[in-house]
């Protein structure tokens, strides 16, 4: 890891911001070259059949592919990208690792975008945790980052939506008659290169894309490492020889079980990296 990363490391301001909103946007973390060989390589994986693993949505034209990172190596330079990482670490610390991640590609629909129609899909991530938790608010656990690689400056282009502030409620109260969407919500309007790193207890949802840009996305998602992965996050043998210690442990190494919970230094190089760039983040 290159100390440089520090330039991008989480601010007073991103922190009051996420805690505040449940949510960071950051403009412009990926340079539009790397936006055009993502949306390259996204293009060339789809067409290639390489995309496993598809989940099926009641969204129309919406293709969700989990486990896409083993779809080309370039997917995994994004683990452990230096303008995000920082802000990653500086808001979970350092013992984490990449629990799930997931490609959204959403295609043209019929009709047109009418956000008082069919109330959306909304949810906290992370499934059963949300009921067998017993807190409230509930632990944050994990959060998650969305790269977005097509322009969504404008509403009904398959947008992200999200009630800001909603990470430190249990329940939001609906809509009665399933039409219209709750008190508070807004969709996320973004430009190409824009990461959105949020809360996965934020309540959040996907929506149809009425428009004729396809929208493309890659989701990452980091969490402590004493959670269980999400997905078969499936990592070629290559690949995973060839990284760096850091890299290593947010794909998953450990010494032992006993090293997720209860860490030595060479379960966690993240740890000692920042013991000596960092150590106000170490010290947690």
């Amino acid at each position: 890891m290159d100390p440089s990363c520090l330039q991008y490391a989480l601010t007073d301001e991103e922190r009051e911001t996420f805690e505040r909103e449940g949510y960071l946007i950051v403009e412009d973390a990926l340079p539009p070259e790397k936006v055009e060989s993502l949306i390259e390589t996204v293009d060339r994986s789809y067409r290639e059949d390489r995309l496993t693993d598809i989940v099926e949505s009641d969204i129309k034209g919406y293709v969700a592919a989990p486990n896409f990172l083993s779809a080309d190596p370039a997917f995994f330079d994004m683990v452990d990208y230096e303008r995000i990482l920082p802000k990653v670490w500086g808001i979970l610390g350092w013992n984490i690792f990449l629990y799930h991640s997931h490609l959204i590609i959403t295609e043209q629909a019929p009709g047109t975008f009418d956000p008082n129609g069919k109330t959306f899909g909304w949810h906290q991530d992370s499934g059963r945790l949300n009921f067998d938790m017993e807190t409230d608010p509930r632990p944050r656990i994990s959060l998650k980052v969305g790269y977005f690689l097509t322009d969504l400056t404008e509403p009904g282009r398959g947008n992200f939506w999200v009630i800001p502030g909603s990470h430190l409620r249990n329940k939001v109260e609906m809509p009665l008659g399933g039409t219209g969407q709750p008190e508070g919500a807004i969709p996320v309007l973004v430009k190409p290169g824009t990461a959105v790193i949020f809360d996965r207890r934020m309540w959040h949802c996907g929506t149809t894309n009425y428009s004729p840009f396809v929208r493309k996305v890659m989701f990452y998602g980091y969490g402590y490492r004493w959670i269980a992965v999400r997905d078969q996050m499936t990592i070629p043998p290559e690949i995973y020889e060839a990284a760096s210690p850091i890299r290593k442990q947010l794909l998953g190494h450990t010494t032992s079980e006993f090293g997720r919970s209860s860490p030595s230094d060479e379960d966690v190089p993240l740890l000692v990296w920042l013991r000596e760039h960092q150590p106000e983040i170490a010290a947690r």
